[in-house]
């Protein structure tokens, strides 16, 4: 039997990256995996038991889904562009919170009746280690991810004991998204890719980046019965990397 048999889980970010390796070994655990993103293409070519196409901007969107009955939720979408602090456009600030902080309680409200009545909930929020130690280049993110790591500490104090609340951070995570990152970065240094990518590594004990499935173990242990007594934490994943407790 797997951790999650007779489950249902609705999984954002689900056509590429962490939430398609979560989504993934969450079917391995016997989940029923509905996976949201924008890419219909690619979510449609994934093999879930539902499929919804959204972008998490449009938050009347999201109101008007017809969600599945959802007991595990998995909030997780790309991050704001890279990029100085001092120079980003104010504006940027409230439209990653509508993506990351305000989608995420729309979809919390939007399940969490189902997950009272059924006696089990768990939602898990894909963050950053920049909770902790917030990312050079990634003022926008930091600042949002850490609005998220607080919504959620707020969220745990109210839930009902049955229902759990956790986030968790990733390290550097071989993924489009880090690719991403690191081309940006080098534009604008004029240090080369590879360059970049082998100072990341040397600031990780592990020496590697994380490969996505071991996000989705993480989020696997946390949806399920083994992870009832955690919740309203935020734990890093990312080789041990962080210099903080």
């Amino acid at each position: 039997m797997g951790k999650l048999d007779g489950r249902v889980a609705l999984v954002c970010g689900a056509s590429m990256g962490i939430g398609a390796a979560i989504a993934a070994r969450f079917k391995a655990e016997g989940a029923q995996v509905h996976g949201l993103a924008r890419n219909r293409e690619r979510l449609e070519g994934m093999g879930y038991d539902g499929v919804l196409v959204q972008d998490l901007d449009d938050l009347d969107g999201l109101a008007a889904l017809q969600l599945p009955p959802a007991t595990i939720l998995v909030n997780n979408t790309g991050g704001p562009p890279h990029g100085s602090i001092l120079e980003v456009d104010p504006y940027e600030f409230g439209k990653a919170f509508r993506r990351h902080v305000m989608a995420s309680h729309l979809l919390l409200q939007a399940l969490l009746g189902g997950m009272r009545a059924t006696g089990y909930g768990r939602i898990i929020n894909i963050i950053s280690t920049s909770v902790r130690e917030p990312i050079a280049g990634l003022g926008v993110s930091n600042t949002t991810r850490g609005a998220m790591a607080s919504w959620s500490k707020s969220v745990s104090k109210e839930l009902p004991p049955e229902i759990t609340i956790n986030n968790i951070l990733p390290g550097y995570t071989d993924t489009e998204r880090l690719t991403e990152l690191k081309n940006a970065k080098a534009a604008a240094s004029g240090t080369p890719a590879d360059e970049i990518q082998a100072g990341w590594l040397e600031a990780i004990p592990a020496r590697r980046l994380a490969d996505p499935s071991e996000m989705a173990s993480a989020a696997a242990f946390l949806a399920s019965e083994e992870g009832a007594y955690i919740s309203g934490q935020s734990i890093a994943v990312d080789g041990g990397r962080m210099a903080s407790i």
